[in-house]
């Protein structure tokens, strides 16, 4: 059985668990995120030996890094930034940017889908334009509360893991 495959059947059954529970509670359980961490290294290590381990590793911090940027700014959720790290010892650092780039593509279209699911367009827009404004220089970047209901927000560990099979799939190592 080829490497991709191995890591395709440890990220498919994590996939449906975590969109479960991130869709139901918006949470990630720290159990699975875990179990993603050593099955991660398990499988580089067994294919690749020491340079697997090290590979998983690098793409475990490199995918913290990447996705706790998102965090600082309030557009990912801690247990994101987990699961994301986790994914990395998956995928390993080869593919982690290749990866972040389509779980960020993934994500963006899971969150047009919601906008408009919603109704709230264009308050959404008018959010963005803040944004960008906030980053001009002179101007604040403003800070949104989370909102409570539920349908406004996104379970990105959705995007995530689906994310994640669909650039393994796509650029094997």
């Amino acid at each position: 059985m080829s490497e991709t495959l191995v890591r395709i059947f440890l990220l498919i059954p994590l996939a449906v668990v975590i969109a479960y529970y991130d869709v139901r509670y918006r949470r990630i359980p720290n159990v699975f995120v875990l179990a993603t961490l050593i099955g991660g290294v398990a499988i580089n290590a067994i294919f690749g030996g020491l340079a697997g381990i090290t590979g998983s590793l690098a793409g475990c911090g490199l995918g913290f890094v990447l996705m706790f940027m998102l965090h600082v700014f309030g557009a990912m959720g801690a247990g994101d930034v987990k699961l994301f790290a986790a994914i990395g010892a998956v995928t390993g650092a080869q593919l982690i940017v290749p990866t972040f780039l389509v779980v960020i593509l993934t994500g963006g279209l899971l969150a047009v889908v919601s906008i408009i699911r919603s109704g709230m367009v264009v308050t959404t827009m008018h959010r963005v334009l803040q944004i960008f404004v906030g980053m001009l220089p002179g101007w604040q970047m403003p800070k949104f509360a989370v909102p409570v209901d539920r349908r406004y927000t996104i379970p990105y560990g959705v995007a995530i893991t689906l994310g994640s099979i669909i650039s393994t799939a796509i650029f094997r190592p």
